[in-house]
């Protein structure tokens, strides 16, 4: 997964289960860093759900929410991974399973979580896919549907991650980002224009998000490639 000329380079875009597929690895330990912060991120609210977004595509959100969602598994806790990008998802070709039942049709009283949901090679973890793209991605978020969904999910789960849209194309990002518990901003070094960054954080703060914090990804290291920090 590393370029032939750069040392210890993890391309996000490859959407890699590196947290599963070499747990003792140096990118693992930087997704436990982020899980260690996330954790300790607030002290007066127990943070049980999360919005994984970036300003653009390709930036490794979904890689990032995988991954994620893989080392809070590891620590024995029930953790459900949603497919929330209604667009272009991607969750079930990350996990390689089937998406012909998923968000969607929950949303559209066409399944019940239960039948919905997908075990993973990962223990304690579980994925919801996206289901078929419907026509109006937005209004399903937004409906008392989806209020409903995640009352349901935060009684039935430990800790819910949400791979959502990039927030500059759709206002998906920010329709979850307000009815969860934060967000996680993932930018991209060398890719990511400073101005997309401070107008992603604008936007998800207009929606009174919690940004927790960002990860920054392809940033050419000698040892760690992720970093975590606060936004402010």
């Amino acid at each position: 997964m590393a370029r032939k000329d750069k040392k210890n380079i993890f391309h996000l875009q490859k959407r890699s289960l590196i947290s599963l597929t070499n747990p003792q690895s140096p990118i693992t330990e930087q997704f436990r860093v982020v899980r260690t912060s996330i954790q300790f991120s607030s002290v007066d609210t127990d943070i049980r759900s999360v919005v994984i977004t970036s300003p653009n595509p390709g930036e490794g959100k979904s890689t990032v929410a995988a991954n994620l969602a893989i080392v809070f598994a590891q620590q024995g806790k029930r953790i459900l991974l949603i497919d929330s990008d209604l667009r272009k998802p991607t969750v079930h070709y990350t996990f390689r399973i089937e998406n012909l039942i998923g968000l969607s049709n929950i949303l559209t009283r066409q399944s019940s979580l239960e039948k919905a949901v997908k075990t993973t090679r990962q223990e304690n973890l579980w994925v919801l896919t996206s289901g078929p793209i419907p026509p109006n991605p937005a209004e399903l978020l937004s409906s008392s549907n989806m209020s409903a969904l995640l009352e349901q999910v935060k009684n039935e789960y430990d800790f819910v991650i949400f791979d959502s849209p990039p927030v500059l194309n759709v206002t998906d990002a920010q329709i979850l980002s307000n009815s969860t518990d934060g967000v996680i901003l993932v930018i991209s070094s060398g890719k990511t224009q400073k101005d997309s960054g401070k107008k992603a954080k604008e936007l998800l703060e207009n929606a009174k998000a919690k940004i927790l914090g960002v990860v920054l990804n392809n940033k050419e290291v000698q040892d760690n490639q992720y970093y975590y920090y606060g936004h402010k």
